[in-house]
């Protein structure tokens, strides 16, 4: 199996990860390249920024990437990177990818290695917008077993808060 740092700060591959040809049980492929966008919440952005504290962030990818493939026995490979740095518009911040008997298994172990890397591991970003502002995006609950909870609690936020807005169907925060 490839080594390779989980937290990158030059332009990440998919040449870093194990080809599917390592794994001829593995019928199903599936990739997430996460790239920075023009625009957030009506403002166009220039650029992003992530910071981490990388050893820690490196355990924990290694933990989910350990975890994901343990709770899907068709699993056979969980990867993910994380790019740090100052990243234009377009530049990709993260890939993930797993190898599966199936395609659900793989679509599966994919979105959560991805959540789970998102929403648990310090890699903290940094938003540079075009007007010459900048802001640090709050982490987001965008696991699907949080749903409930933050819908629940969303309407509580939402009535005390200065500022709300709501990111995916089940991910709320506010900003005082």
């Amino acid at each position: 199996m490839r080594e390779f740092a989980r937290v990158q700060d030059q332009a990440l591959s998919l040449d870093s990860f194990d080809p599917i040809q390592d794994f001829p049980e593995c019928g199903g492929v599936d990739v997430f390249i996460g790239t920075v966008r023009n625009h957030h919440e009506g403002k166009a952005v220039k650029a992003l920024k992530y910071t981490s504290y990388t050893p820690v962030a490196e355990k924990m990818i290694r933990e989910i990437e350990q975890d994901v493939k343990a709770k899907y026995s068709e699993v056979s490979y969980v990867r993910v990177i994380h790019r740090i740095g100052y990243l234009d518009v377009s530049e990709t911040a993260i890939i993930a990818i797993a190898y599966a008997a199936h395609r659900r298994e793989a679509f599966q172990a994919c979105e959560e290695a991805v959540e789970r890397v998102k929403h648990e591991v310090p890699i903290w970003k940094e938003e540079f917008f075009m007007d010459g502002t900048s802001q640090y995006v709050e982490g987001c609950c965008i696991r699907k077993d949080a749903t409930e909870q933050t819908s629940s609690s969303l309407a509580k936020e939402e009535k005390g808060a200065k500022h709300a807005h709501h990111h995916h169907e089940h991910c709320a925060h506010t900003h005082d």
